[in-house]
């Protein structure tokens, strides 16, 4: 989404060479990031694990947790009989890539969208999925986030929380940017 697309064209604007891999969105191509279009969750994982090795990962992406099973090839109609769904999970994606010992990359950053207890909700996936930070926000209905020009982020880290005022997304994408330039330069020595 915006945010998703804010933060990749900040992150070439820094110098990075940036692959963003999208869902359906109307939302133009940002300029110098290649695009991986994807539809489903499945072709999601498959295309980050292709862009692997990296040093960054950002999984800013609100991905379902739930698929079908065995989608149906044709429509149903309201006079087929009782309908039924099974439902699988999907992959993490996040902690997927997050764990993995031979292509991890040195900052993986990952997403909470949240109803409630932002902080703590983030504090329990940053552990969970192994990531190194995760972007906490409110996507309650009221707080408008999603599709919207703005956003609140808090970033969780292992030994911090950093909270931000709300911004338009581009400014988010430019600040995060900046803060994941300073991570690398420092993790270099």
């Amino acid at each position: 989404g915006r945010q998703g697309h804010a933060i990749a064209k900040a992150l070439s604007n820094q110098g990075a060479e940036t692959i963003l891999i999208s869902g359906p969105t109307q939302l133009a191509d940002p300029e110098g990031v290649d695009v991986i279009r994807i539809e489903s969750a499945k072709e999601m994982l498959a295309a980050c694990k292709s862009c692997l090795p990296s040093d960054i990962l950002i999984c800013a992406a609100a991905v379902a947790d739930w698929r079908v099973e065995n989608p149906m090839a044709d429509k149903w109609k309201k006079d087929d009989s009782a309908v039924s769904l099974e439902l699988i999970q999907n992959t993490d994606i996040l902690m997927e890539l997050s764990k993995n010992k031979v292509n991890r990359p040195r900052l993986v950053i990952g997403f909470a969208a949240e109803t409630k207890n932002i902080i703590s909700e983030a504090k329990l996936k940053l552990k969970k999925k192994g990531c190194d930070w995760i972007i906490a926000n409110n996507v309650s209905p009221n707080k408008g986030v999603f599709g919207s020009e703005n956003n609140t982020i808090h970033i969780k880290s292992k030994d911090n929380v950093e909270s931000w005022p709300t911004l338009p997304k581009e400014v988010i994408g430019e600040k995060l940017s900046h803060k994941v330039a300073g991570f690398l330069e420092h993790s270099d020595g």
